[in-house]
């Protein structure tokens, strides 16, 4: 992205972030040729630290784009950080009711617009103890359904030595090593054409949550998890309401 393409507000946010993030990392970053790419991106992550998305919009902006994060929609109605967090592109989205609906319409309309879309697919950071990922919601897979948008994987190892959710403790050692690898998109193809079932959604999201899996396997070393079984429940009330973060 040329920087004369960012707004005051959009400078303001590298000009805080991005020195901090310098000093306080040591970087190890791959695979940034796969974010490169006119249109729209959906950005799919794991989800281990409070820091990842500081570490991911480090990364994501020094290959070119403007990463656009989904944020719960209260912190919009926040005077003054609201304002400034529309004037750097982020998207409000309204969890857990029908208005999610609208929200997936804001998300098809930036990446209509070309945007770097990042979701995190399980919600929030992982609740397993070793911090590999869990079981993800179904957004980013509707989202990829609604719009063809390519799906890019990103794995972060690292940002929990940052900020350890596990003990809740920030380290403020500078050059922590930290590790962030896009990969190729995620082949979804065989659901181009399907309509947004729970089963299809759910199939997708498996797929998008296998390849982050793996990824976060090579970098991290050790032995992943089985995928987790899914259990039989109602999806009326999930299907409605979109699901969409």
């Amino acid at each position: 992205m040329a920087r004369r393409r960012l707004g005051f507000w959009q400078r303001f946010a590298v000009g805080l972030v991005k020195p901090v993030m310098t000093v306080w990392t040591r970087r190890t970053w791959s695979g940034q040729e796969h974010l490169r790419r006119d249109g729209g991106v959906i950005i799919v992550a794991n989800h281990i630290s409070h820091a990842d998305p500081l570490v991911s919009a480090h990364f994501i902006f020094d290959s070119g784009l403007w990463p656009q994060y989904l944020g719960k929609a209260s912190v919009f109605r926040v005077p003054v950080v609201g304002w400034i967090l529309h004037r750097c592109r982020q998207i409000p989205v309204e969890r857990g009711t029908v208005d999610a609906v609208r929200s997936l319409d804001s998300l098809v309309a930036a990446l209509n617009q070309g945007g770097a879309v990042v979701i995190y697919p399980e919600g929030t950071t992982t609740r397993q103890p070793d911090l590999w990922p869990m079981k993800a919601k179904t957004g980013a897979a509707r989202l990829a359904l609604a719009t063809g948008a390519p799906v890019v994987p990103v794995v972060m190892w690292g940002p929990e030595r940052l900020f350890d959710p596990r003990t809740s403790r920030v380290n403020p050692r500078p050059r922590i090593p930290v590790t962030v690898v896009a990969g190729e998109p995620i082949d979804l193809s065989r659901w181009g054409d399907a309509q947004p079932t729970r089963v299809t959604l759910e199939e997708m999201t498996d797929t998008i949550m296998l390849r982050l899996r793996d990824m976060l396997a090579e970098i991290r070393g050790g032995t992943p998890p089985p995928l987790w079984q899914r259990t039989n429940r109602s999806s009326a009330g999930r299907e409605q309401q979109g699901d969409v973060a």
